[in-house]
């Protein structure tokens, strides 16, 4: 049972109870329907990511999904969340990749989504041998990953939020999620 294909998705709640602001960020993710169980983060050899859109039409309502998710909440008001996804993949179709998740506080999403995508080719990088210096920038490391040319792509999903000003529950979610056909 290995999936064929991921799709990636984010979503944002707020409510006066902690579960359903959960459940209004799944909602907003399009993934609502789903009894969604977790996995780590590997991303199968040969998986195809499909658009969101495309992934969404492949769901059925109470089916079995599953997905590695990152999630965040808060009821502070105010307080900047976020939860990111990031993702690598090997130029080696037949070799696994790998997906991160990363969720914090009083992160910018950009920062919080280039975190979750490092992370993931991190990852990958050391699976493959490749060597690195960790103390350079991820932008320096990303460059060089891809000249190796092991590292075909890497990406990330961010959703970012601040509290509620009035304290209701605030839920961030980034979500890979996969379809086995």
């Amino acid at each position: 049972m290995t999936p064929e294909k991921v799709f990636f998705t984010k979503g944002v709640g707020v409510h006066k109870d902690k579960l359903s602001s959960f459940e209004v960020a799944l909602r907003n993710a399009g993934i609502e329907k789903c009894n969604l169980v977790y996995v780590s983060s590997i991303l199968p050899p040969g998986c195809k990511i499909v658009p969101r859109n495309v992934g969404l039409k492949l769901l059925e309502p109470g089916q079995i999904t599953y997905c590695v998710m990152s999630r965040n909440e808060t009821n502070e008001p105010n307080r900047l969340i976020s939860a990111s996804i990031g993702f690598a993949m090997p130029k080696d179709a037949t070799i696994y990749g790998y997906i991160s998740e990363h969720h914090a506080f009083g992160e910018k999403a950009v920062v919080s989504g280039e975190y979750a995508e490092d992370l993931a080719a991190t990852m990958l990088a050391t699976t493959l041998g490749i060597p690195f210096d960790p103390n350079q920038a991820w932008d320096e490391r990303k460059q060089f990953y891809r000249a190796s040319g092991h590292i075909f792509k890497t990406k990330h999903i961010c959703q970012s939020a601040e509290g509620n000003k009035d304290g209701l529950w605030t839920t961030v979610l980034a979500t890979a999620v996969f379809i086995i056909e």
